[in-house]
C-alpha cells in the first residue's frame, strides 16, 4: 500500500469561514482530536494575520506531539519570519509559503509578470529554508494556470528546496479529468527530486473530493482537507470522504494513517465548536448517511447489510449499540461519552454540564451526541449579557407579547414588547434594553435529530455599524434558542 499523507487545514482554511472562529482553547481541543485521528500535518493558522492566530500556532505546537505543525505565509519575508517564530515550540514544523501563478492573479492581484513571480517564489522558499527544513510551496490558483508555466514554477521551487508543492484548485474550477491531467503533467515534466505534490481543492462546483482523488490517482501523495469539508465559500475537500473512498477501494493500493473510527466524533466536535451544522445527507458523517427509508432498501439491508452499505458504520465510529444516555445516567456515563467525543472536562466543569444534561434529559427521551456537545458549547460561553428570565404569550387570536430580564455586567434590566410572533416580540424586547441599531441578516433554525422535543440549533447573523456578527444557541425551546443566539451575536460587539 502506498502512503497518502493527510494535511488537515480545518484550523486555518476551515476556521476562517465567517461565524466559525475559535478561541485558542477550542483550537487546541480540535488539534488534539486531529492528532488522535491520525492526520500527518496540522495547518494551525496564518500567524502574521493576527496576534490570536500567532498565539494559536504557538499553543498548538506545545499541545500536540507527533503531527507536523504547519504555518501559512505569503511570499513575504516578514510573514515567513513571524511563522518561524510561532513554530518555535513545534516538535516537527513546516512553513507553507506561496504566491498566485495564474495569469489573472499575476496581472490583477500582483500587477506583475511571469518571470518576476518565479523569482519571488524561489526567494520565498529559500528564505523559509533558513528557518525550517520542511517547506511547502503553494501555487495559488494552479487550477487556472497553464501547465507549461506551472511546471516551470514547480521545478524552480523544488530546486530552491521545497519539500512539498501544493497545486490548489483555488476557485473549484477544474473538472476531475483536467485536474488529474495537470498533476500527471507535473509528474512527467518536473524533476521532483525527493519532493511530493499535494492537492488542495475547493467545492465551488461540487467536485473537490473527485478532483482530489483524481490528483492522487495521477501522482499526488498529499491531500489537503478539512473536517466536514468546511472552508472558504462552498468549502474544501472533506477529509472523511477522501479517506473512506481510499479505504473502500483498497484495490487502488493507497493507505492513510487515519484512525477512521475517530472520524464521527471529530466531525461532531468540529461542528459543535464551530457552530457549523452538518447537513443530514452529508457523505460519511451526515445524520442520514447510514439511514434507509425505502422499503426495497430496508428489505435488502435486513437480508444482508452489504446490499446497500459499502461502509460499516462502526468503521467511522458510529455505534448504535453504545451506552444510551438518559436522565438516570450518572456523571461517569456522561464523562465517558464526552471522552469518546474528544471532550475532556475538569470536575467543576463536568458538574455544571451534568446539571444541564439532567435538565435536558428530563425534557427529551433520547439524548444524542450532538445534544451533549451543544451543552458543552453553551457552557463555554461566558458573556457580558445574560438572560435572567424570558416569558412569552402567543397563540391564535392572541397578541404576541414577550417580557425579558437581562443581566448586563451585573446590572438587571427588564423590558416588554409585542411583535409578529414570539421570537420577534422577544428580540424587540432585547433591543429596547441594549439600545443598539441591529439588523438580523440571517436566521437559521435546525433540529439536531428528530421529534417535537428535540433540541433546536439557531444560527444568526446580525449586522451592527456595517459589520456582521454571528450568534449561536441550542435549546429545546426554539424561542429561547433564538433570543440566546441574538444575544450571543450582540455580545460580540459589546464586549
Amino acid at each position: 500500500m502506498e502512503r497518502i499523507y493527510v494535511f488537515d487545514t480545518t484550523l486555518r482554511d476551515g476556521e476562517q469561514v465567517p461565524g466559525c472562529q475559535l478561541n485558542t482553547i477550542e483550537k487546541i481541543q480540535v488539534a488534539k482530536a486531529l492528532e488522535l485521528l491520525g492526520v500527518d500535518v496540522i495547518e494551525a493558522g496564518f500567524p502574521v494575520s493576527s496576534p490570536g492566530d500567532f498565539n494559536s500556532v504557538v499553543e498548538i505546537s506545545k499541545a500536540v506531539t507527533w503531527p507536523v505543525i504547519c504555518a501559512l505565509t505569503r511570499a513575504v519575508e516578514k510573514d515567513i519570519e513571524v511563522a518561524a517564530e510561532s513554530l518555535k515550540y513545534a516538535k516537527r514544523k513546516r512553513i507553507h509559503t506561496g504566491i498566485g501563478t495564474s495569469d489573472i492573479h499575476i496581472k490583477h492581484k500582483f500587477n506583475s509578470n511571469r518571470e518576476e513571480i518565479i523569482e519571488r517564489a524561489v526567494k520565498a522558499v529559500k528564505y523559509a529554508r533558513r528557518f525550517v527544513d520542511d517547506v511547502e510551496f503553494y501555487a495559488e490558483d494552479a487550477g487556472r494556470t497553464d501547465n507549461e508555466y506551472l511546471a516551470r514554477v514547480v521545478q524552480a521551487v523544488v530546486n530552491a528546496g521545497a519539500t512539498v508543492v501544493n497545486i490548489p484548485d483555488t476557485t473549484g474550477y477544474c473538472f476531475p479529468n483536467v485536474y488529474g491531467a495537470k498533476i500527471k503533467y507535473l509528474v512527467d515534466n518536473v524533476d521532483m527530486k525527493s519532493a511530493i505534490l499535494s492537492t488542495h481543492c475547493h467545492q465551488d462546483l461540487g467536485m473537490a473530493t473527485a478532483n482530489t482523488l483524481s490528483g492522487v490517482l495521477n501522482g499526488a501523495r498529499q491531500v489537503e482537507v478539512t473536517i466536514n469539508g468546511i472552508g472558504e465559500r462552498a468549502g474544501n475537500t472533506s477529509l472523511e470522504e477522501v479517506v473512506m473512498a481510499l479505504k473502500s477501494h483498497k484495490d487502488l493500493g493507497f493507505d492513510t494513517n487515519i484512525n477512521t473510527t475517530k472520524i464521527y466524533s471529530t466531525s461532531r466536535l468540529v461542528s459543535a465548536l464551530m457552530n457549523m451544522p452538518v447537513q443530514p445527507n452529508k457523505a460519511i458523517v451526515g445524520r442520514n448517511a447510514f439511514a434507509h427509508s425505502s422499503g426495497i432498501h430496508q428489505d435488502g439491508v435486513l437480508k444482508n447489510v452489504e446490499t446497500y452499505e459499502i461502509i460499516d458504520p462502526k468503521d467511522v465510529g458510529i455505534d448504535e449499540n453504545a451506552i444510551v444516555l438518559t436522565a438516570r445516567s450518572g456523571r461517569a456515563a456522561l464523562k465517558n461519552r464526552l471522552t469518546l467525543l474528544g471532550v475532556n472536562l475538569e470536575n467543576g466543569e463536568l458538574d455544571e454540564v451534568y446539571q444541564k444534561f439532567l435538565a435536558l434529559a428530563d425534557k427529551k427521551k433520547d439524548i444524542k451526541d450532538d445534544d451533549i456537545l451543544m451543552l458543552v458549547g453553551k457552557e463555554s460561553n461566558r458573556h457580558r449579557i445574560k438572560i435572567d428570565y424570558l416569558q412569552v404569550t402567543c397563540g391564535v387570536g392572541l397578541r404576541n407579547v414577550a417580557s425579558i430580564g437581562l443581566n448586563i455586567a451585573g446590572e438587571h434590566f427588564e423590558a416588554t414588547a409585542t411583535g409578529n410572533g414570539p421570537v420577534d416580540a422577544a428580540i424587540k424586547a432585547v433591543k429596547k434594553i441594549i439600545s443598539r441599531e441591529t439588523v438580523i441578516q440571517e436566521f437559521l433554525i435546525q433540529a439536531i435529530n428528530r421529534g417535537s422535543d428535540d433540541v433546536g440549533k439557531v444560527h444568526m447573523q446580525v449586522e451592527h455599524n456595517g459589520m456582521l456578527y454571528y450568534g449561536f444557541s441550542a435549546n429545546t425551546d426554539i424561542v429561547s434558542a433564538s433570543v440566546e443566539a441574538f444575544i450571543d451575536a450582540v455580545n460580540k460587539f459589546v464586549e
